[in-house]
């Protein structure tokens, strides 16, 4: 990525990019969080368990070889299968010796995963990628922030650990060579014990190493997922469609309405109107239909069509706002009207077979004829 490129990258990741990139795997991670937490758990395992798990593995491993001159295999299948039963009671037995050593492992590395945050189990992460063959994508690696951070952090154990190991083996060194009653039995005592202290003063060191690679890991995959204002434009016309073709289909909406407006009003019985904002259609053939049909309705700009196209086909306009609302909003377009407005529209209908007769007569309550 030319630096042109990450200048443009000024813009927080939206929810889509995030959820994408933890999708292929792609979440931060700490590797410092997972050596600490290994050390930690060696250090338990020392404290704790070692001294009362030692006993019950020496026990495991000593059995068979007390019992090897009694116990008798044969031959053949005979044998291997003798030989089987041994293999699987030292199994058994040393499985339950180092069963404390291993739950402490596996509780360590899942407190490890867990305490980073966020986890995924991605396909997309084993995937081989070509990219990744590139001499010159590895070059560029090699000699990145991100890698000298690591070879300084690398660094950095590498010496305070081995100064602490160094340290203690010539303390151990020394307290035994001033030691008059030395015997070799007290060897391991005292190097457990100095074992012990390297591994507590090993994960103090490590605690804030990894504290602080999992804020470094963090800030660096936040500035990895930043985005340009071209993205973001390109991620909503993805989501959202591209304005013109959503533009272009509106409009082919549109063109279809009046286009199916302009042919059913010349078949319309009556429009009733808002008298602006609504215009509904009706329908009503006598002794073809039994309930009025909507054949056309309309708001705003529609409505206004609605109203130019009775005027021009000399199809009656009655002005009735709560009617005209109402079956705005309840019935579509080549519906029946429903039964709780029979009462009203079949008055507004007989109003106008009358004008057709030429008897005229007040309208119904609530209505007028609306002459544009």
């Amino acid at each position: 990525m030319s630096d042109e490129d990450k200048s443009s990258k000024t813009e927080e990741p939206t929810e889509k990019k995030l959820r994408d990139a933890r999708k292929k795997g792609d979440v931060p991670q700490s590797r410092e969080t997972g050596t600490a937490m290994l050390v930690f758990a060696l250090l338990m395992i020392l404290v704790f368990v070692l001294p009362s798990s030692v006993g019950g593995i020496v026990e495991a491993l000593q059995a068979p070889l007390l019992e090897a001159g009694v116990t008798a295999i044969g031959t053949g299948g005979t044998g291997l299968v003798e030989a089987g039963s041994v293999l699987k009671s030292l199994g058994f037995t040393l499985g339950l010796a180092m069963m404390p050593v291993v739950g402490i492992m596996v509780l360590a590395a899942l407190f490890g995963v867990l305490i980073q945050g966020e986890t995924v189990v991605s396909a997309e992460r084993i995937k081989p990628k070509i990219s990744k063959l590139n001499p010159l994508s590895g070059f560029k690696r090699l000699f990145s922030a991100e890698a000298f951070v690591e070879f300084a952090k690398n660094t950095v154990k590498v010496l305070v650990i081995g100064f602490i190991t160094v340290w203690a083996v010539r303390d151990i060194a020394q307290s035994l060579g001033q030691t008059q009653a030395f015997v070799p039995e007290t060897l391991l005592a005292a190097t457990l014990q100095k074992v012990r202290w390297i591994f507590l003063v090993t994960a103090t060191f490590l605690v804030p190493i990894a504290i602080a690679d999992i804020i470094w890991k963090r800030a660096q995959w936040k500035k990895k997922q930043m985005m340009s204002l071209k993205e973001i434009r390109d991620e909503h016309k993805d989501s959202e469609g591209d304005p013109q073709i959503k533009g272009r289909r509106a409009e082919l909406r549109r063109a279809r309405a009046r286009q199916r407006i302009a042919q059913a009003i010349p078949g319309a019985s009556v429009v009733l109107t808002n008298p602006t904002h609504y215009a509904v259609a009706l329908k009503y053939e006598q002794g073809v239909d039994d309930v009025p049909v909507c054949v056309a309705k309309g708001a705003d700009v529609m409505a206004q069509r609605i109203r130019e196209l009775a005027k021009e086909h000399d199809i009656p306009m009655i002005e009735n706002r709560p009617l005209a609302r109402a079956l705005h909003a309840a019935v579509e377009v080549d519906d029946r009207i429903p039964m709780e407005h029979w009462q009203a529209v079949a008055e507004i209908i007989g109003f106008v077979m009358d004008l057709r007769r030429n008897v005229r007569r007040k309208p119904p309550a609530g209505s007028s004829i609306r002459e544009e």
